[in-house]
């Protein structure tokens, strides 16, 4: 393997890597953010039905995901062993987009199997592109400093997907329809996917051209994995285990906030005209503060980085649940401050990813960067579904009733589903990071003797013998 630890990444590399993200939130997001709205209200379909399918999908995906990583790390291919996904994945990502918001006049029961394949189909798309996309980070460079630095860049993108989607969405729908909501908008919803889809497509094929794999992998590597080193990475890799928890935590709690906002400003405050401004202020505090992470992760640490952000959340949800629906300048300055946690922790949490990497390789001699963002995908996907079962359970427990005035219960039920339901994730997502474990100091010390290691292979095999991994 390549000794490349201090290897530095030029602007146009580190943007093109982060348009991968872009590409996949202007599709993904989307489906996390309104298709539980979408089937309940334009394609007509039950709520509990809705997040018992959402459930079903991310118990899948628990197969799927470590098959997946495990094949992409034992794998390698003309153009590299992450980046021909990226290739090759872009068309089938981009159809399957279109086909989630389009609604084909069927029975209730043929329309409910339609939304199965197809959601299933988008799901095991993204996760062929989005594991070795994640995986190609710790491809390019093992210098931390510009991993948190193409980290960042690769969450303002991906946060500019996110609004594109949460504003660009519900405008595009309603200038075609005339409406966001009901059977009238179909054709609405599914101009606006075509049109995102293929963006999509076109970015993803963009980042493949211009990010380049450098940490190379010893070919015996491959032949020496084996699906079980998943189940190890979890005996013997503590911050990989506590990040993993982070993720379903985090995006979670993110997801759920998402989804439910649609609901909240429609029925909650009744100002269907604010859902864009909404989402907007949920996503403009990353185009001033992701661009800080670094600065701030340097002055008080990772850890420490992560906590204050998670207490702005909880802060934010606090405010929404003990002011009144109807006072919308307090509620969307709470939407604001809890954003700005939200947001430099879910940005933040990804340069961790590598750190696992690197340290599972220490303790292992294996290393198993596809498995590994198998595993954090898994755990990232079911989060994010969490937004679709988490709020589409609730809805159906509290009586909600598609277009229609809604009850009090029904409200109330709208209320805890915004506000405390995230304030409890973001409480458990403060003690699980608590022990992750690796500070800088740790990691700089891991690096070090894994390019050891390197050398000393390098050496032997020069010298014609074969070399022999430590632990």
């Amino acid at each position: 393997m390549e000794a490349l630890k201090n290897y530095k990444l030029s602007m146009r590399e580190k943007t093109g890597y982060a348009m991968g993200d872009l590409a996949c939130n202007l599709i993904y997001t989307t489906v996390c953010t309104y298709l539980l709205f979408f089937y309940t209200n334009v394609y007509g379909l039950p709520a509990e039905i809705v997040a018992t399918m959402f459930l079903i999908v991310r118990v899948m995906d628990a197969i799927v995901d470590p098959i997946v990583g495990t094949f992409v790390d034992k794998h390698t291919f003309k153009y590299g062993k992450f980046r021909p996904y990226l290739l090759y994945g872009a068309f089938p990502f981009a159809v399957l987009g279109i086909l989630c918001f389009s609604t084909p006049e069927l029975t209730q029961g043929a329309s409910i199997i339609y939304a199965y394949a197809t959601y299933i189909g988008l799901s095991l798309v993204y996760t062929t592109i989005n594991i070795p996309y994640g995986a190609l980070t710790a491809a390019m460079t093992r210098d931390n400093k510009e991993v948190v630095s193409m980290t960042s860049i690769r969450m303002l993108c991906a946060n500019l997907g996110g609004l594109i989607v949460s504003f660009g969405i519900p405008v595009l729908v309603t200038m075609i329809t005339g409406s966001y909501t009901g059977e009238e908008s179909r054709f609405g919803w599914q101009v606006t996917m075509g049109l995102y889809s293929v963006i999509g497509a076109l970015l993803l094929l963009y980042c493949f051209s211009q990010t380049k794999e450098r940490i190379k992998i010893d070919p015996s590597n491959d032949e020496k994995l084996r699906f079980v080193d998943v189940f190890k990475q979890f005996k013997v890799n503590r911050p990989l285990v506590v990040l993993s928890l982070f993720f379903i935590i985090l995006f979670g709690m993110m997801a759920v906030t998402n989804s439910i906002g649609t609901y909240f400003i429609t029925y909650n405050c009744n100002r269907p005209d604010l859902i864009q401004w909404f989402g907007l202020i949920g996503t403009l505090p990353a185009f001033f503060l992701l661009p800080l992470v670094p600065t701030f992760n340097k002055l008080v640490g990772k850890i420490n980085l992560l906590r204050i952000s998670l207490v702005l959340g909880m802060v934010g949800c606090i405010v929404t649940y003990l002011v009144p629906a109807e006072n919308i300048t307090l509620v969307l300055i709470a939407r604001f401050i809890g954003s700005c946690g939200i947001i430099v922790a879910g940005g933040f949490m990804w340069a961790l990813i590598p750190e696992t990497i690197e340290y599972g390789e220490y303790k292992t001699g294996k290393r198993l960067s596809g498995m590994i963002y198998a595993i954090i995908g898994f755990f990232f996907k079911f989060g994010l579904a969490l937004g679709g079962i988490v709020p589409g359970f609730m809805l159906a427990r509290f009586g909600y009733v598609a277009n229609q005035v809604q009850t009090p219960e029904a409200l109330q039920g709208i209320l805890l589903t915004t506000t405390l339901i995230p304030l409890l994730f973001l409480a458990v997502a403060f003690i699980d990071i608590c022990f992750y474990g690796l500070d800088d100091a740790r990691y700089h010390e891991i690096v070090t003797e894994l390019e050891s290691r390197h050398a000393q292979e390098q050496a032997q095999e020069h010298e014609g013998t074969p070399a022999t991994g430590t632990m």
